[in-house]
């Protein structure tokens, strides 16, 4: 099976509780590879203690098509606009970003009872 290989950005409440619910799933296709994380959260405590390199965003970007989906869980469209700006402007036109819909959609399919934290209004796209 082919491997994804993606990362978070943004490790509060959602992005913490989404992180925990990935590592914990018995699947081989999906590879956490990255996340970025400027405060101390226990999502980034819990990266670290797996091995999960905590980069900048710049740090994502310079992995370049070795990076399939990036999540963007801020909330924070400044983010998202910086993500995308970035990725263009390195030529990558590979890696995904994902929004906080698409991972609600990803917890429904794998997590059982309780909902994804909501710690923010979402950013759209």
């Amino acid at each position: 099976m082919e491997k994804q290989s993606i990362a978070i950005v943004g490790l509060g409440k959602m992005g913490s509780a989404f992180l925990e619910e990935l590592l914990g799933q018995p699947n081989d296709g999906v590879e956490i590879v990255a996340v970025v994380e400027k405060n101390n959260t226990p999502g980034l405590a819990l990266a670290k203690s797996r091995g999960i390199r905590n980069l900048s965003i710049d740090g994502l970007v310079e992995m370049g098509e070795d990076l399939d989906i990036l999540f963007d869980l801020t909330g924070a469209a400044s983010v998202r606009q910086e993500l995308r700006d970035k990725l263009r402007a390195a030529g990558n036109r590979h890696t995904i970003i994902a929004t906080e819909n698409i991972a609600r959609m990803v917890w429904t399919l794998i997590a059982r009872g309780a909902d994804l934290p909501r710690a923010h209004a979402s950013a759209g796209y």
